[in-house]
Order: C-alpha cells, then structure tokens, then sequence
C-alpha cells in the first residue's frame, strides 16, 4: 500500500491522504479493499481497489482512479433592469490541450471551497473575479461534473446584481497567477453563444439555460 501523505506529511503537509474513502460503507454492494495515493501535487490523485456486486448478483474487483481537487462553488450573475449577465474569460490550459482553439473560455465565476461554506465561497470569488459584492443568493442545485473520474461537487448558485454593486474591477488574484476578464453581455447573447459554440463551459450552459428556463424567478426576458 502506498502510504504518501499517510505518516508523513507530503509538500503540502496533509497526512492521512491515502484513508479517503477507507472506510466507506454506505453502499453495501461495494467494498473498499484498498487505497493508494499516486499523486499528491496540489491535488490528489488516488487508485481504489474495490468489489462490487452486479446486478446480477455476482461480485468482481475494479480499480478505479479519483481526482480530489475539493468541491467548488459557481454564480451567474443578472441584472434584471438590462437584461445582462457578468461572466469571465480566461485561459484553461486543460481546454487548450483538448482541441479548444485558443484556451480563453467564457464562464461564470467560480472557485474551490477551500475552507469555507458554498455562500462564503460563491461570495469570496464574485468579489475577486467580477468586482461585485453580492447580496441574496439564489440556490439552484449541486452536481457532479464529472463523476466517473473526479470527485468535485459543484454548487450552483444566482444572484442579481446592478452597476451600484459593481465596487472594484475584479480579475482575480494575481498572485494565485488569475488573469481574468470581465465580460457584460445581453442575457440573449450569452445563450446565442452556447448555439454558436462561443460557450463550452459545462457549468456555465447548466446556468444560462436555469435561467432560461426559470425566467418568472430571474426575470430575465429581455
């Protein structure tokens, strides 16, 4: 068994990493028999052995690996008056090396938890990547973006904005290496662009079409 970050802390200094999902037993059609770390960067990389039980009855061994990066949080932002929504662009290296053309893809705002609750975090991120202090939040739903590989649970969350509430430039935090632009766009626009192709960010279709079908909650018809 591979015991990085188990006994001794790896460069992050977290130990135990290799019990994650040691113990768990809420299914009783799966048994966790072992976990190894393969990476522990800033994220961890994990490789489970586990027997499952088919629907047929019968038992097997998989190996399956996991990607824990934490769980994260994503808002869209609406200003009812004008019909606009704030969302950002900036370069992801991951769609970049996946047959994006350039890497800059447009999306809502959104970052890990790290240690705080979803409403701490949602509102940390709104104020550091769109300048906005943001008011109510609108809970829409949580989901899995990726569960056959990746751990993270999303929570989506809306809010309405106006130009008052618009108190610093955003970007993000250069020192975390953020570039971010801000972008202002006519709510219509922003769904034109999921049919043109401008839009490819999961979490941002899962949004803007939320609230094109919700438009009595947004009031976003314009």
């Amino acid at each position: 068994m591979n015991s990085r970050g188990s006994r001794s802390p790896d460069g992050r200094g977290r130990t135990g990493l290799d019990l994650t999902g040691r113990d768990l037993a809420r299914n009783p059609d799966v048994v966790v028999r072992d976990v190894e770390v393969t990476s522990d960067g800033w994220h961890v990389l994990r490789r489970t052995t586990f027997d499952v039980r088919g629907r047929d009855g019968r038992w097997s061994t998989q190996q399956r690996e996991t990607y824990d990066r934490g769980n994260g949080a994503t808002i869209l932002l609406f200003d009812p008056r004008r019909g606009t929504v704030l969302l950002t662009r900036q370069f992801r290296l991951p769609a970049y090396v996946n047959d994006h053309p350039d890497g800059m893809l447009v999306e809502t705002a959104a970052g890990l938890l790290d240690e705080d609750d979803p409403e701490t975090a949602i509102r940390r991120e709104t104020r550091e990547e769109l300048g906005v202090e943001v008011g109510g939040l609108i809970h829409v739903f949580d989901a899995y973006m990726s569960p056959g590989s990746v751990t993270e649970r999303v929570h989506f969350y809306a809010a309405t904005y106006s130009v008052a509430d618009r108190t610093g430039d955003g970007g993000g935090v250069e020192e975390e290496g953020e570039d971010i632009e801000v972008l202002e766009l006519p709510f219509r626009d922003a769904l034109q662009m999921i049919a043109d192709g401008r839009i490819v960010d999961g979490k941002t279709i899962m949004l803007l079409q939320w609230a094109a079908l919700n438009p009595g909650r947004l009031d976003l018809r314009s």
